[in-house]
């Protein structure tokens, strides 16, 4: 009986939504706009309408050369399912309605974009009937598929594309990633990981420093550390690899596949004369001072027989048709310095092979006189080579500059928490240098970008996900810099908000995404989380590619505990195919004894769902089913979000009494990402305030400290920003990041600042976050100014 009852009430609903309005003249159907993926689309013609994912939708590979696309499409079903809960076949033939159909057509033109949309270019056409990807190469096909899994896993329901032409290439050749795995070793999945993390972004160039060490300091060199990581059975060559991790041949085949099947090239690195301690170690006899240096002899005949002879062992293993023999950082015996690096490069070129080394030409030599100039070099410091200097001399080049690219994991110098992404995505491209270097945007003679991570730190203790933590955050602002520059017309923290939903991708086995960030309010992001059955955790774990699932039937439940009473006053859902048509959302303090707040019924797709209702104290929130649109399917999550009550201060205009460096303003602390943060000038006496808009009522504020926190500090309102009242006086605060949270009586004003007293260092002020809120969880908060 309450099956029928529900349908008839459905049914009525449906009725009555359909009753004829009153006559009017129909609106024309308006333009798509340009879809939000990173890199931005160089060019987009949208239409009217949009394509639909359907039941019976295939993809289908285009008769003439569908064999090129074997190594693109063999996963591309499990990724589109991993995106949109929707499993699509590959199928040959002619298209239906429905079907994506990929196609290589080495003919096709295009009047933009030259040679770069002849090698990684694609042409993207939707219509309501078909997704048509075409490109002149395969790699211009496994882009486009890129573009089209970052449109389906941004769109509500995950199934639509709109209608348009999007003509798409790169402006530059180069746009890589260059990781030290000489010291310090990461392991084969993590490799194969990040070839596809590239691939997600249209990074196109994974350059594997393959060997290095550590510095002396005041040790001697027996006690440095020094790795070289491939390893091959060949006797002359034993014990050269490390012990402590080095890939043999099947693992750099399989970095070989995953990278041509991700769009990506693997640029292996040998470097020597210098930082060749490994092989110093394996052959004392060829380094300098009786092996105690890190630097190659290079008067000795066999030092160079003995090179040739590793890159001779491992060439074979690259695909890839560019090596890079190092060649940085030597600083004696400049004159055999010259005839060893003109050697090595005519060494790789015979072995089949264009050659790459570090500029450093400005440091060895006077001029480039007498060094072979068909050479393919990283322009990595002024100083050592910089652009005007390779530029000159004729080199192509690449931008690898240390001020603006490298990452040192956890030093003091050269990024060491990651590089500035706001800084790169508002002012930086690949024609970029500091110190007055830079070249014309699209020089012939700039190849591209390439940013690099160098694990220096030897004996620092950190993980390679560690590293990934540093990595990831720019990742898609210099895919956006280097594939489209500009293009995107966004904000950064707007493109930040799309790169956070676009995670890592698809397919990924060790790699997650650092980026889940709690949106502004939302409390249950990686609370503990049960249900009837399935992966709860998958709804709260802030992964757009992760899902829960119940299993068969229409009685189901998922829940999340906050840890502590919390006001809530809405609920966000995120279905997956297997959508509810009827649910509710329960409340308890206990987990006991529930009260339902809101309810659904008659819902009939997948995609967002916002419950909103009148603020409730709970630390427990359910949600339960009633109704499944296929009982058979059961329910299916993306995520569950649990919000608090609005945050008064959030993209409302901020001010300060100063800021640190324009790029850390006062408005990263009220824009809802606690990635991005305030910092003020090195003094006590400083304050940040917020314009609410209008007088309002306030209790609460949240202060989340950078680690130059305030000691001492006021929240006070105003209603006119000069005449000032305390609603707290906050003191004798720890030193350190930490989030303040804060209650006091209810107090009005349209302005609201945090008064900087007596700092906790020889910083500033630095706030990541500022919040401020108008209800409070009653009688579950402390007392008045104090932290909860």
């Amino acid at each position: 009986m309450r099956f029928y009852l529900i349908r008839l009430v459905c049914l009525l609903s449906l009725l009555a939504l359909a009753a004829p309005a009153a006559p009017a003249s129909a609106a024309p159907a308006s333009v798509n706009d340009k879809p939000a993926v990173v890199p931005a689309l160089q060019e987009w013609q949208g239409g009217t309408g949009s394509f639909e994912l359907r039941r019976h939708s295939r993809i289908v590979l285009a008769a003439k050369r569908g064999d090129r696309l074997r190594d693109q499409v063999t996963t591309l079903p499990d990724e589109i399912e991993q995106a949109t809960g929707r499993k699509l076949d590959i199928s040959p033939g002619s298209p239906r309605y429905g079907d994506i159909v990929l196609s290589v057509d080495p003919t096709l033109a295009e009047t933009k974009g030259g040679a770069r949309f002849k090698e990684e270019g694609y042409t993207f056409r939707v219509t309501d009937r078909n997704v048509w990807i075409t490109a002149r190469t395969a790699k211009g096909v496994y882009y486009g598929t890129r573009t089209l899994l970052q449109i389906l896993l941004l769109d509500d329901g995950r199934n639509s594309v709109p209608v348009g032409t999007a003509v798409d290439w790169p402006n530059y050749k180069v746009r890589g990633f260059m990781l030290d795995v000489g010291r310090r070793f990461f392991t084969a999945d993590f490799i194969r990981d990040y070839l596809r993390l590239m691939g997600w972004f249209k990074l196109n160039e994974l350059q594997l420093h393959l060997n290095d060490n550590g510095f002396k300091g005041d040790r001697p060199w027996s006690k440095v550390q020094a790795g070289f990581r491939l390893k091959t059975d060949n006797p002359e060559l034993a014990g050269l690899a490390s012990k402590d991790g080095a890939y043999d041949r099947r693992d750099w085949a399989s970095f070989e596949h995953t990278a041509a099947a991700s769009g990506v090239t693997i640029i292996p690195e040998i470097d020597s004369p210098a930082h060749s301690l490994a092989f110093i170690r394996f052959r004392p006899s060829l380094g300098l001072n009786n092996g105690e240096s890190d630097h190659l002899d290079l008067s000795k005949p066999e030092t160079t027989a003995f090179m040739k002879s590793v890159f001779k062992e491992f060439v074979p293993w690259f695909r890839s048709p560019d090596v890079h023999f190092g060649a940085d950082e030597y600083r004696v015996d400049k004159p055999r310095y010259k005839a060893y690096f003109n050697e090595m490069a005519a060494h790789v070129r015979a072995l089949g092979k264009h050659p790459r080394a570090w500029g450093s030409l400005s440091i060895m030599a006077p001029s480039a006189d007498g060094y072979d100039r068909d050479i393919t070099l990283n322009s990595w410091n002024n100083t050592w080579y910089g652009p005007q200097a390779i530029k000159r001399d004729g080199y192509s080049f690449i931008n690898t500059n240390d001020a603006l690219l490298y990452i040192v994991p956890f030093a003091n110098y050269y990024h060491g928490h990651g590089l500035d992404g706001k800084y790169l995505y508002d002012h930086w491209e690949p024609h970029v240098f500091p110190g007055g270097q830079s070249v014309a945007p699209g020089d012939p003679q700039l190849l591209g970008a390439m940013s690099a991570v160098w694990n220096d730190l030897t004996e620092a203790t950190y993980s390679e996900l560690d590293v990934h933590g540093l990595v990831e955050p720019t990742f898609g602002a210099l895919a956006q810099k280097m594939w489209s520059g500009t293009k995107s017309g966004v904000p950064y923290s707007t493109f930040l908000t799309t790169v956070r939903r676009l995670g890592v991708g698809t397919g990924l086995t060790k790699v997650a995404t650092t980026l889940v960030n709690a949106a502004n309010g939302e409390l249950s992001v990686g609370r503990p989380a049960t249900a009837s059955a399935g992966e709860a955790g998958a709804a709260f774990d802030g992964v757009s590619t992760t899902r829960w699932e119940s299993g068969p039937g229409d009685d189901a439940w998922l829940r999340v505990d906050l840890g502590r009473p919390e006001t809530i006053t809405k609920v966000k859902l995120d279905w997956a195919p297997a959508y509810g048509r009827d649910y509710k959302i329960q409340v308890s303090r206990n987990g006991k004894n529930w009260t339902t707040v809101a309810r659904r019924t008659c819902r009939e797709s997948a995609g967002s769902d916002t419950l909103t209702f009148d603020p409730v104290t709970a630390r427990h929130v359910r949600l339960t089913g009633i109704e499944a649109g296929r009982k058979r399917d059961g329910y299916s999550l993306w995520s569950m979000r649990v919000f608090d009550v609005p945050d008064l201060a959030l993209r409302q205009p901020t001010t300060a009494s100063s800021s640190e460096v324009p790029s850390l303003g006062p408005e990263n602390a009220t824009d809802g990402d606690a990635k991005t943060r305030w910092a003020s000038a090195y003094r006590d006496d400083e304050w940040i305030q917020v314009d609410l808009g209008r007088s309002r009522t306030v209790r609460r504020a949240l202060l989340d400290w950078e680690t130059a926190s305030a000691q001492d500090y006021d929240i006070q309102v105003s209603d006119d920003s000069v005449n000032w009242k305390t609603a707290a006086a906050v003191r004798s605060k720890p030193a350190g990041a930490r989030v303040d949270e804060l209650t006091f009586p209810p107090v009005s004003g349209r302005y609201v600042r945090m008064h900087g007293i007596r700092r906790t260092s020889s910083f500033g002020y630095s706030l990541k976050r500022f919040e401020v809120r108008a209800k409070s969880p009653g009688a579950d908060l402390r007392a008045a100014g104090k932290q909860r």
